[in-house]
């Protein structure tokens, strides 16, 4: 069942494309990754799903009410978090999740077993009494996500909910994440980590208001053509420069230290490397076939565009 469905939603600001006819489908108890770099439109986008934002043209519908016809009963579906802590800083934890629980209109006969439930989860119940202004940032983000499940809504969208997150706190939040996948919550994440999308049980490709491509991380590796080359070497970006003089550019990209060659022929392509990378001057190291990442299937599709 289709529990989110857009189907060719335009947004547009002045002379400014947000989104173009953008269609899209989440399956009930997906775990929906939107990925793409900022100013993409991944914003724009949630905002229209959760009824905040009016489209330009286009329909759209969660749990089967229309974004725009039906907002109260899309927003009684659906818990949301924004991109930044949008919390109040002066209240403690639990006077933030008092708050929203009134606005929900929770009763209060069901509030303590669902604050145990959001605190224990978020592994904030220690800290209920300490203002918000003085956790942590990933603390914050966990505060924002369970106030945002305090009602127990059947579908959470979140809006780059680890940006600027450290590493460990981002594990622990889609720990979090996985575990609510698993109690039969619908999720729909956008976030510009690629890393993170491994994560998801569907991905969908977003660049310049434009969904470019959707399916499985394994499904979208497919997608990309041809064999992909790991180049180990010394001086990477100046040895990256003289492949692109030969190669094209788009094919070849630098991750860390290392070298990513897309090419059809890989074996001829290895005899050329040794011509072009001289090995008195880039000592080239290591020459192997690698299955892509998300980021090189990324990458090869924006260049074919």
């Amino acid at each position: 069942m289709n529990i989110i469905r857009a189907e060719n939603i335009a947004k547009t600001f002045g002379d400014v494309n947000a989104l173009r006819s953008l269609s899209l489908s989440v399956e009930e108890g997906e775990l929906f990754g939107l990925v793409g770099p900022d100013g993409a439109g991944k914003t724009t986008c949630i905002r229209i799903l959760t009824s905040i934002m009016e489209t330009t043209s286009g329909d759209a519908w969660v749990n089967g009410f229309h974004v725009g016809r039906e907002p109260e009963q899309v927003k009684e579906q659906i818990g949301y978090m924004c991109q930044k802590f949008a919390l109040y800083p002066d209240l403690t934890v639990q006077e933030n999740l008092d708050f929203y629980a009134n606005l929900y209109g929770i009763p209060t006969s069901m509030r303590a077993t669902r604050y145990t439930e959001v605190l224990s989860f978020s592994n904030l119940h220690p800290f209920r009494n300490r203002q918000s202004a003085f956790l942590s940032g990933g603390m914050k983000q966990k505060l924002a996500l369970a106030c945002a499940l305090v009602h127990t809504p059947r579908i959470l969208f979140l809006d780059e909910p680890t940006n600027g997150v450290d590493p460990i706190s981002r594990r622990d939040f889609w720990r979090i994440l996985t575990q609510l996948r698993a109690q039969g919550v619908t999720l729909f994440v956008s976030t510009a980590y690629l890393d993170e999308a491994e994560r998801c049980s569907r991905i969908g490709l977003f660049h310049e208001g434009r969904l470019l491509a959707t399916g499985t991380p394994d499904e979208l590796r497919k997608l990309m053509e041809g064999t992909l080359l790991e180049i180990r070497t010394r001086h990477a970006r100046e040895a990256m420069g003289r492949l692109k003089q030969v190669f094209p550019p788009e094919s070849v990209t630098l991750f860390g230290d290392r070298i990513h060659l897309a090419t059809e022929n890989p074996e001829m392509t290895r005899v050329l490397l040794d011509r072009i990378l001289p090995h008195e001057q880039f000592e080239l190291q290591n020459i192997r076939t690698i299955q892509p990442s998300l980021e090189d299937v990324f990458v090869s599709i924006i260049s074919a565009r």
